[in-house]
């Protein structure tokens, strides 16, 4: 499905990994499909959501205060007293320096010889839902290849996960905009 991807579209996807893995988060969910795209506010897409008050900096905070980030854990845990750094010394002292770092990914056998790398951050259910629904919308639209409109048409379809609750709760919800006139917007919009 890939193939039919925009570059810019293409581009979210590799966006939503990196940013999947700098909140240290090992999956890669529609948050960060969301994230990827509103990373280029240059997109008419994106720049509908900034438009509507919904930049990257606000969303990112948002998944962050929802599921927490690079530091999120450290601090809800130093808040009932937890701390890292004696935790990380102990366990140091114990089984040896860079315990806790993790190792490169093992091979995964397929197959008599070949193996491939796991995937350090796979899509959640969810995720695939919205790359899927995205291949929906773009049929529906009668258009040939899936751009980040359709990523974004597919992410509001889907509706469960936490990219389009940061929508709903950002911009549907905060600003009082239809649901149905957003869609009709994006529709509207052509990268």
């Amino acid at each position: 499905m890939f193939e039919r991807f925009t570059v810019a579209a293409r581009q979210v996807v590799v966006r939503a990994r990196a940013e999947a893995e700098e909140l240290g988060h090992a999956y890669t969910g529609t948050e960060h499909l969301l994230l990827g795209m509103l990373a280029d506010p240059s997109d008419p897409a994106a720049a509908l959501l900034v438009e509507l008050g919904l930049d990257h900096a606000t969303a990112r905070a948002e998944v962050v205060r929802l599921v927490g980030g690079p530091d999120g854990d450290a601090e809800a845990l130093a808040s009932i007293g937890v701390d890292l750094d004696a935790v990380r010394a102990a366990v140091e002292a114990e089984f040896g320096a860079g315990a806790l770092d993790g190792g490169q990914a093992e091979p995964k056998r397929r197959g008599w010889l070949r193996s491939a790398v796991v995937d350090r951050s796979p899509f959640t259910p969810r995720a695939k839902k919205v790359l899927e629904l995205s291949l929906r919308e773009a049929l529906r639209l009668k258009d040939r290849e899936i751009a980040v409109r359709h990523l974004l048409l597919g992410l509001l379809r889907e509706g469960g996960g936490l990219g389009a609750r940061v929508i709903t709760d950002r911009v549907i919800t905060d600003r009082g905009i239809d649901l149905t006139l957003l869609r009709r917007e994006l529709e509207s919009r052509t990268a």
